[in-house]
């Protein structure tokens, strides 16, 4: 990526790799993860210095071991969600973020559930500790990371009332929470209430400005909105919930996922995956070389099922 823009400005380069240093590995990727950050990076809406290789999540093969690397060998498949550069078929990377797979974990499975996965994690263990008899909004539940967090809460025992953007994608959420609607319904902040008379535990909000005003109608008093996405915009809160003592929090998964947390999301994921609660998601493969159409179809909402390249 030379310059910011459109999908059209990833282009696809060939160059050689210099070999590891002290502490890296030669890795050879297969699987490298899609994520709605790669698209605000493409269109200037997060710094990077330029020309780079966006993307920050990919899985793959040990290929190379550089000096003084403990723990990993020749062969081994890792991951990662936090480095970035990760648009690439074959990368030099510190050993510092890889994380090691299980033997039941493909690489595919890996780099398209790890970084959406840590980040429902991070809002169902970081941003709010969820309880077995909470009642949770997710709004934004059609989406990748809404589409993981809504599952998992709901097989934690919680009552999940989930949100679709529009009613093209309603059987999608409702397929995995306990009450779904979508944003043009009317009325659906009462109805929302007639499920919790009270309000909701915790507001899951992965939009932003869209539909902040809808969870705070929505919430109890003393509730958590936990604000993990800000697709439409940042939201403004208002004084009324400092009043009624609702507490607003945010933050992306490297502030929480990371240190122990790490091993303990990931582990915590695996289980879920294994024990089938993502089952029904699909996955939407792009080769390598269609990086742009995926962009343009994230851009376009046009995903099929949560998105990977596939090298």
């Amino acid at each position: 990526m030379r310059s910011i823009g459109a999908p059209s400005v990833l282009q696809i380069i060939e160059r050689d790799l210099s070999a590891p240093r002290a502490g890296e590995v030669r890795l050879a990727q297969d699987a490298i993860g899609l994520n709605f950050v790669d698209t605000m990076i493409r269109r200037g809406e997060y710094p990077m210095a330029l020309p780079a290789a966006p993307g920050f999540e990919a899985a793959g093969t040990v290929t190379e071991v550089g000096p003084d690397v403990e723990g990993l060998s020749v062969g081994d498949r890792v991951a990662y969600f936090f480095s970035e550069g990760a648009y690439a078929t074959e990368r030099i990377i510190s050993t510092a973020p890889l994380i090691r797979l299980p033997a039941d974990i493909s690489n595919e499975t890996a780099a398209t559930f790890l970084a959406k996965g840590g980040t429902a994690w991070m809002g169902l263990r970081g941003l709010h500790h969820l309880k077995s008899n909470d009642t949770v909004l997710v709004l934004g539940a059609s989406g990748s990371v809404g589409a993981i967090l809504s599952r998992w809460a709901k097989s934690l025992g919680a009552t999940v009332i989930g949100v679709a953007g529009s009613p093209d994608k309603f059987d999608k959420v409702a397929a995995g929470t306990t009450h779904a609607f979508h944003t043009g319904e009317p009325d659906i902040a009462a109805r929302i209430r007639a499920i919790a008379p009270d309000g909701v535990d915790v507001v899951y909000d992965l939009v932003g400005q869209a539909t902040f005003a809808l969870g705070a109608a929505s919430i109890r008093d003393g509730g958590v909105i936990a604000a993990i996405g800000a697709a439409s915009g940042q939201p403004a809160p208002s004084y009324d919930l400092a009043r009624r003592g609702v507490d607003v929090c945010s933050g992306g998964s490297p502030q929480y996922v990371r240190g122990p947390a790490v091993e303990i999301a990931t582990s915590q994921l695996w289980d879920a995956m294994r024990s089938g609660v993502f089952s029904d998601l699909e996955t939407a493969r792009y080769p390598f070389d269609e990086i742009a159409r995926a962009h343009d179809d994230m851009d376009n909402r046009r995903l099929s099922g949560l998105p990977v390249l596939i090298a």
